[in-house]
């Protein structure tokens, strides 16, 4: 192995970690009203985003979707629900039948010709 390959496997490990530390892990606050009772979550910046397009997605306001959430959850805190949620959510989208309901995955040599072939050059 040479050296050079070493450093640059090196640089992309550095970079990798530099842009992982560069994830905003502060977190914010928003009240919600559950039930008629209003009470705060506190959650990343990129849980609240990932939050925020599940409302949008779902037509629902944060409020509606917070109370979803809190009728369906056990024992745990209605942060960590709410963050559950959020991951389930998109790892439903994300598993093969979520794929192919939404077209993904399609990306073959005959169907770049027929339409994909923007997807393929982007």
């Amino acid at each position: 192995m040479s050296p050079f390959w070493r450093e640059g496997i090196q640089h992309k490990v550095q970079k990798g970690i530099k842009t992982l530390s560069s994830i905003d892990s502060k977190l914010v606050s928003r009240n919600v009203t559950i039930s008629g009772h209003r009470t705060s979550i506190r959650l990343e910046v990129h849980m609240w985003e990932a939050f925020d397009e599940i409302c949008a997605r779902e037509g629902l306001n944060p409020h509606q979707l917070c109370a979803m959430i809190d009728d369906n959850r056990q024992s745990s805190s209605r942060t960590a629900a709410v963050r559950a949620f959020a991951v389930n959510y998109f790892r439903t989208a994300s598993t093969e039948d979520g794929h192919r309901s939404v077209g993904h995955g399609s990306l073959s040599t005959s169907n770049a010709a027929s339409g994909n072939s923007q997807l393929l050059n982007a």
